[in-house]
């Protein structure tokens, strides 16, 4: 049997969108431009955006052939990419997932299309940079390119090819992606976890590719970036219950944050029961603190900040989403 060449795939690359009219334009011209001689379609999947983004992409579907706007009326990047499997994806060997707040290598797909080739992967995952501009974005960029905000992960941090059980989706066989339904659209975060959850049990292997990477920009405001790890965490949660698993070491540590300031309360009692929310808070900022001589990064005092809002902030929505299945359990 012969093997299929990169040039002879038959691709579609979908955005999932909201307001992004600020990058959408940028990346769109950058996709076209990088597809070279592959027949890749581009479907931006838009939830509804108010800020323009629609009409951008609407003019450049004029000028740029294969570029098409889908409307997403759930919102949620699961249901997008579905969606968009759904109502272009016939006759499509790959889905490259792209998200609209970053940026790529100007050889991205072609990359990832070679190294499903070379490995014979069923997904390729990538690395992810993460950068910021304004101070307190450049903090969270910081703390999340580090330990102290990843916890090691290896899809944060980038490395060799390696196969793995989790990385940040960017290419998928289509037939993989059909055979285990395509994303649970009841996620509105962690679904790309949860759906490697199910690639895996039915066979299906994951290739983190060394070659190319991502850049992520993070929220560059406190509430914003609570609000996502809170949703991150409830993501996590869902998936955890759903398949019976119990979370990693990495994972298991952040939990202990919020039931940690729970118990600080009770310093009204007795002066030790803060001990462990402080042990907490002095660590991460002596890791900022090292950030900043060590490595000469002035932004490490605030990237602590930065990580202990994140962790709380996972912490938090874990917790919500596990009492919360438990009382719908119990009122069923």
């Amino acid at each position: 049997m012969s093997i299929e060449t990169p040039a002879e795939m038959k691709v579609l690359v979908v955005i999932p969108c909201l307001n992004e009219a600020a990058h959408i334009e940028t990346l769109v011209r950058q996709l076209s431009a990088g597809r070279g001689n592959h027949d890749m379609l581009i479907v931006v999947a838009d939830g509804g955006s108010t800020d323009g983004t629609r009409a951008i992409v609407q003019g450049l579907s004029d000028e740029i052939a294969g570029l098409v706007l889908l409307d997403n009326p759930h919102r949620i990047q699961s249901a997008a990419v579905n969606l968009a499997v759904q109502r272009h994806g016939e006759g499509r060997a790959y889905l490259i997932r792209v998200d609209a707040h970053g940026d790529y290598p100007a050889d991205y797909c072609q990359v990832l299309l070679q190294e499903a080739v070379d490995t014979g992967a069923d997904s390729v995952v990538v690395g992810m940079k993460t950068v910021g501009f304004g101070t307190f974005q450049k903090a969270t960029a910081v703390a999340q390119n580090s330990r102290l905000g990843n916890g090691g992960a290896r899809h944060r941090a980038g490395a060799a090819g390696h196969w793995i059980e989790h990385g940040h989706h960017a290419l998928m066989r289509l037939a993989a992606f059909r055979a285990v339904g395509g994303y649970d659209e009841t996620f509105t975060h962690n679904e790309d976890a949860e759906l490697d959850v199910r690639l895996r049990r039915a066979g299906f292997r994951i290739w983190m590719t060394g070659r190319t990477f991502m850049t992520y920009y993070p929220r560059a405001k406190p509430l914003s970036l609570f609000r996502q790890y809170m949703g991150y965490g409830r993501g996590r949660a869902r998936n955890l219950l759903k398949h019976g698993m119990r979370p990693k070491l990495r994972q298991a540590l952040p939990l202990a944050v919020v039931p940690v300031a729970v118990g600080a309360l009770l310093a009204v009692v007795h002066w030790a029961a803060a001990l462990p929310l402080l042990a907490w808070a002095g660590l991460c900022l002596a890791y900022g603190l090292w950030l900043a001589l060590a490595e000469r990064n002035a932004h490490g005092p605030l990237a602590a900040v930065a990580a202990m809002i994140m962790h709380f902030a996972w912490s938090a929505g874990f917790w919500r989403e596990v009492l919360g299945s438990r009382f719908r359990r119990a009122a069923a």
